[in-house]
């Protein structure tokens, strides 16, 4: 049996094109003389679709989509994921559902039984689980058809009552199928493998694993689909964040024609659950997590030019960097804004940056504009000493600037807050934390710092200096970030305990870190809830983002 597994990129209700690209890959399979060909989760409407599902028209939409392709899975079997109708009384309206096609008809339709409800996922918002289990019986071969989710409940700790491969195996079936949607992390690619390999492992046949690639939003999609035989050996591994298009051929008695990639000996054993924070884990899926969160955030949405603020500062000169890797250099503007208290090299740094990248750039003194801001409210203000709203003017003002130039041109505002800052509150309202997108908002700052010297591997992108000076807001004289934090190396330790890990206050201390320190630490966290409620989507490339995986109360009292 030839498989095929189509690794491809959708953009969430686009069904013309999600369908146009589903029957090609298929067409394309056919003429190679495949047999079977397999597609990643939810396939017609694009995953998350949220609460698009709740439109009987969507759902409609979805139907149709399965139709069309239908006619073009004649001589080939076809597996594509889609929401589909539960004709139940009882229980949500709709299933996460697997169609198999085959001779122009749907042959099967498998639903998905783990619905998960934690981080970035809701489905039993939308969702039932599936009541049943059956396999699909095509050209000899018994398939066992899973959904994502349905692989991942195999460990010391099980999330779900049931595995629906147990049940499946009541059927002898001769090769598992699973269409996922699982967003990247940077833990996940050796997750993945970890998973595959325990499920090969206890049922000892091949897994044939499909994954969505590209970007949702804030959500990533690595692709690194993957087929393992039923020794557990890796066979085939697709490319991480590439569309792809790939064959195996499956011999009668269960094996796979070709080389062994990676032995099961050598696959993880267990998922990546790193114990402290590592800022250079897996830089290089970060950065190019990072480029696929622009690139497809501005191609799905229709926009092609950018604008962000460049200070000179590390944040700034890294989501330049990776915006001109995304979009082009030649769309992606930067605007230098100095202040009375900008440090001229502050101001070289930057240039040199853009000239080093060849991107647009400009430089505006906001000196006028702060000053006027000051004159308005002396009689306010009344003489009063300096203090954080003297600060905040200069960021509004920016922030005003650089909207100002957005709305006039048509640019889309990146933001270049990082985890760092938003989780302490680093960062002013309207100012600095403006942005239709957060670029490095789930990247710590020694994250940061990791980023700058990936992108500087082969020759100085960013100025050296950008790298080796001491962060400042440079909003007072001779300000510092260690002012007001605590020193990043040990603070992204700390954050990463409490954000990542869900460490309690006790259990941080234990591990040595300063008392004082952890009660402040964690209350600036809390007490800051209210900015990041209202920052923009930022790109998820950790097992805990800010946003829609993490979801606490604005105003809990507990540890704050």
């Amino acid at each position: 049996m030839k498989i095929f597994i189509a690794q491809q990129n959708y953009h969430i209700g686009n069904f013309e094109l999600n369908t146009q690209k589903i029957i090609e890959a298929i067409e394309t399979a056919k003429a190679a003389g495949g047999d079977l060909i397999l597609f990643s989760e939810m396939t017609v409407s694009g995953y998350p679709a949220r609460d698009f599902v709740e439109f009987e028209d969507f759902i409609e939409k979805c139907t149709n989509a399965v139709n069309i392709i239908k006619e073009h899975a004649d001589t080939i079997g076809v597996l594509i994921g889609s929401p589909v109708k539960n004709k139940h009384l009882k229980g949500k309206d709709l299933f996460n559902a697997a169609y198999f096609l085959y001779e122009k008809e749907v042959k099967a339709i498998v639903h998905k039984t783990l619905l998960p409800t934690y981080d970035v996922f809701d489905e039993y918002r939308y969702f039932e689980p599936a009541y049943e289990w059956n396999i699909i019986e095509f050209k000899g071969k018994k398939l066992a058809v899973t959904i994502c989710e349905d692989i991942w409940n195999l460990g010391d700790n099980p999330l779900y009552r049931i595995c629906p491969m147990d049940e499946l195996m009541k059927f002898n079936p001769d090769i598992m199928l699973n269409l996922s949607a699982s967003p990247f992390d940077y833990t996940h690619d050796e997750d993945r493998k970890a998973v595959i390999k325990s499920n090969v492992l206890k049922y000892k046949i091949p897994l044939f694993y499909c994954n969505a690639v590209g970007s949702q939003t804030e959500i990533v999609f690595d692709g690194a689909s993957l087929v393992f035989d039923k020794d557990a050996n890796l066979m085939k591994a697709f490319p991480l964040f590439e569309e792809a298009l790939d064959c195996v051929e499956l011999n009668e008695d269960g094996s796979i024609i070709g080389p062994i990639l990676e032995p099961a000996s050598r696959i993880p054993e267990k998922e990546l659950n790193p114990a402290t924070l590592d800022p250079q884990l897996n830089i290089e899926q970060v950065y190019r997590a990072l480029v696929s969160g622009i690139k497809d955030y501005f191609g799905k949405m229709g926009f092609t030019k950018a604008i962000l603020g460049s200070s000179g500062g590390i944040d700034s000169a890294v989501t330049l960097a990776i915006a001109c890797e995304a979009l082009g250099a030649e769309n992606v503007r930067a605007i230098l804004m100095p202040s009375p208290y900008s440090t001229e090299h502050s101001v070289n740094d930057a240039v040199a940056l853009s000239k080093n990248l060849n991107n647009p750039y400009d430089i505006i003194q906001i000196d006028q504009v702060y000053n006027s801001f000051l004159k308005t409210l002396d009689p306010l203000f009344n003489g009063l000493p300096f203090s954080l709203a003297e600060e905040n003017i200069q960021s509004r003002s920016r922030g005003n600037i650089l909207m100002a130039i957005a709305n006039k041109f048509g640019y889309v505002l990146l933001n270049t807050s990082n985890k760092s800052e938003l989780a302490t509150g680093y960062g002013t309202l309207y100012g600095d934390m403006a942005g239709g997108l957060g670029v490095l908002g789930d990247c710590y700052k020694l994250q940061v710092y990791e980023l700058a010297r990936y992108i500087n591997k082969t020759s100085e992108i960013i100025p050296h200096n950008i790298i080796s000076k001491p962060p400042s807001a440079e909003l007072r004289p001779n300000q510092k970030d260690s002012d007001s934090l605590p020193d990043y190396a040990v603070l992204d330790k700390l954050l990463f305990q409490y954000i990542e890990k869900r460490q309690s206050p006790a259990n941080m201390k234990e591990q040595g870190f300063d008392a004082a320190l952890v009660d402040r630490t964690i209350k600036m966290v809390n007490n800051n809830e209210y900015k990041r409620n209202q920052f923009c989507p930022i790109i998820r490339i950790s097992p805990k983002a800010f946003g829609v995986g993490r979801r606490m109360p604005i105003v809990g009292k507990y540890l704050s």
